[in-house]
């Protein structure tokens, strides 16, 4: 069926800028060092005593949706127009370019969000457009990735996966350095607007395998590894 046939008079839709996208990155930056200023890692403080996690339930929290984010690559399928489904990537802005569309924001929304609302745009041109959005290369929105900084062998900034634990953290940026106090990493997290500290014990889990020392992880936490004194 030629796509010619389908296509009908419309004018582009006008879409707002992600600026947005841009302000949450440059917040969440500013975020970050008055964390560390707050937590004490810089400058050689002492560690607060501060309250544990519960042990890690490794189980799935099915309640999270991933959201698509800068960074991310997007296959468009289009049932019944060959001719417009496509691969894209999700551009550092937030909005992606597809035929027949342009400056369609992206980030921010699940997979199911944006083939809803790029049916509603193909719709102008084509007849009954139904749309699959499946996303590969994840890399996900800034505020739910994981950020681990300070004495990690490969400190990193790590796409939040369902069911991640502190122990998976360990693994993908190659553990703690031979100058990290292990045991006096704090785990900052956000709850309900607020910021709050945990003590996680890095080296019980990695050089004792005390798993009682893993703990669960959730979207946007961040890890601190400060240098031991000795």
């Amino acid at each position: 069926m030629a796509l010619h046939d389908h296509i009908s008079p419309g004018i582009h839709t006008a879409w707002p800028l992600a600026e947005e996208v841009i302000l949450s990155k440059a917040r969440l930056s500013f975020s970050l060092v008055c964390i560390l200023l707050f937590v004490g890692l810089i400058g050689g403080c002492a560690n607060p005593k501060y309250p544990s996690l519960p042990e890690a339930t490794y189980q799935m929290r099915y309640g999270w949706k991933y959201k698509i984010g800068p960074g991310d690559s997007v296959q468009i399928f289009v049932w019944r127009y060959p001719e417009v489904s496509t691969t894209v990537p999700v551009r550092p802005d937030g909005y992606i370019s597809a035929p027949l569309l342009e400056d369609i924001p992206a980030a921010g929304k699940t997979p199911t969000e944006l083939a809803r609302d790029l049916e509603e745009a193909l719709s102008v041109f084509l007849r009954d457009p139904l749309v699959t959005v499946i996303v590969q290369g994840f890399v996900g929105i800034y505020p739910e990735q994981i950020r681990v900084l300070g004495e990690a062998v490969q400190p990193s900034a790590l796409s939040y996966r369902d069911g991640m634990t502190l122990l998976d953290l360990m693994i993908a940026v190659g553990g703690i350095s031979e100058f990290a106090d292990g045991n006096r990493s704090v785990l900052v997290r956000f709850e309900d607007g607020e910021m709050k500290q945990y003590t996680v014990r890095l080296r019980d889990l990695i050089q004792d395998a005390d798993l009682s020392a893993n703990v669960d992880l959730q979207p946007g936490d961040i890890l601190l590894i400060p240098e031991s004194w000795f």
